[in-house]
């Protein structure tokens, strides 16, 4: 459960480093680093909403 909890902490981290190349990129409108940007700030709040679910469940059964 732990190493399940260290990996969706980690993976907004990674999420955050990667390098766009490309000259103009548009997803859904937007320009490729805004929509990176935006997406990486939602997946980050699911992630540790993910998280704390998980933390809650085990310290329930404590």
């Amino acid at each position: 459960m732990k190493i399940l909890m260290w990996i969706l902490g980690l993976v907004p981290v990674i999420g955050a480093f990667t390098v766009v190349n490309r000259i103009h990129p548009y997803i859904f409108g937007l320009p490729l680093i805004v929509f990176w940007a935006t997406a990486w700030l939602i997946l980050t709040s699911v992630f540790l909403s993910i998280t704390n679910i998980l933390i809650d469940r085990q310290e329930e059964r404590k």
